[in-house]
């Protein structure tokens, strides 16, 4: 099990949380939430070490393209980096409904 952290920049806040998927084989979930600040910060709890170049490109290209301000924690059970990118935004038209 590993747990990495990554901040961004985010300038637009998210107003409601928002939670989409599930903890289980090949999947994740995701919770997503109002920041304490004009930042993003993510928290990824995940059951595949040695992964963190991937999921920092993946979180990288989510947040260039999404200027969100959030709170996100990612609990993943060896989802593909495709699956977190649909999950990802899935949360955030939760998130907006």
């Amino acid at each position: 099990m590993e747990t990495l952290t990554f901040d961004y920049p985010g300038s637009q806040p998210v107003a409601h949380h928002a939670h989409v998927g599930v903890v289980g084989s090949g999947d994740l979930e995701i919770l997503l939430g109002p920041s304490p600040d004009q930042q993003a910060h993510v928290i990824v709890r995940t059951s595949v070490d040695g992964f963190g170049e991937v999921w920092e490109a993946v979180l990288d290209r989510f947040f260039t393209r999404n200027d969100l301000a959030a709170a996100v924690e990612i609990n993943d059970s060896g989802a593909t980096p495709g699956t977190v990118a649909l999950r990802l935004a899935q949360a955030v038209e939760e998130s907006r409904s």
